[in-house]
């Protein structure tokens, strides 16, 4: 008789599997994307600040109202963070119990997975450190950018966010204010002694001052 050798089966991956395996893709996509973000926020409030000791104090508003913008978006990857990990965790109950059907959380997954790739498309828009240098610069395309921009974010804020804009953009103006003016020296100024007059002196005034004695009259 012979021996025969039989190889494992390997497991066929199932459209279940490729599911999971995009949302992990796309969970440490917008990790990454939330960290490089983070560059392009602070520059653009180095440029607001730049803007407004140029005296330009629309270019600055602009460049606060872009960076709330993507503060939003970052916001945004928060949840769906939270929400693909959910995901993925009941994913994995499902695997573990097999007490309920897939197709429970499929159409999650792939709702999911939209926004998530929708987040993904506007954060990549929003990742050009280039085009953050146009909100200050004076050429014809980026003063053409700075109209595209502002023209997109008109009506993009509730009136809590404008408020917010603005009440971040009377700080800095402030603060460049208080930049101006002149610092108050900080030295203590010379401590002047006066020389007391000698006592003989002091006595010889005091007869100058006595009052004179009345005429009496007979």
């Amino acid at each position: 008789m012979g021996s025969s050798s039989s190889k494992p089966k390997s497991k066929k991956i199932t459209s279940q599997d490729k599911a999971i395996l995009d949302l992990k893709i796309q969970r440490d996509k917008l990790t990454q994307y939330q960290k490089k973000i983070q560059v392009v926020l602070d520059r653009e409030y180095e440029i607001a600040k730049i803007n407004l000791k140029n005296g330009d104090k629309k270019k600055a508003l602009l460049a606060l109202k872009k960076r709330k913008y993507q503060e939003q978006l970052i916001e945004k990857i928060d949840t769906q963070l939270m929400n693909v990990e959910e995901l993925v965790n009941n994913y994995k109950n499902v695997e573990m119990t097999r007490s309920i059907e897939y197709a429970v959380v499929e159409k999650d997954i792939i709702d999911k997975l939209k926004i998530g790739n929708e987040t993904l498309t506007k954060l990549n828009n929003e990742m050009s450190i280039e085009k953050v240098e146009d909100l200050m610069n004076e050429t014809a395309e980026a003063v053409a950018y700075q109209n595209e921009i502002s023209e997109l974010l008109s009506g993009a804020f509730t009136v809590e966010d404008e408020e917010a804009i603005e009440d971040e953009l009377n700080q800095l103006i402030e603060e460049e204010i208080n930049n101006k003016l002149p610092e108050v020296p900080n030295t203590k100024l010379p401590k002047v002694e006066v020389e007391e007059e000698p006592e003989s002196e002091k006595e010889e005034v005091k007869a100058e001052r006595k009052p004179e004695p009345e005429l009496v009259t007979a």
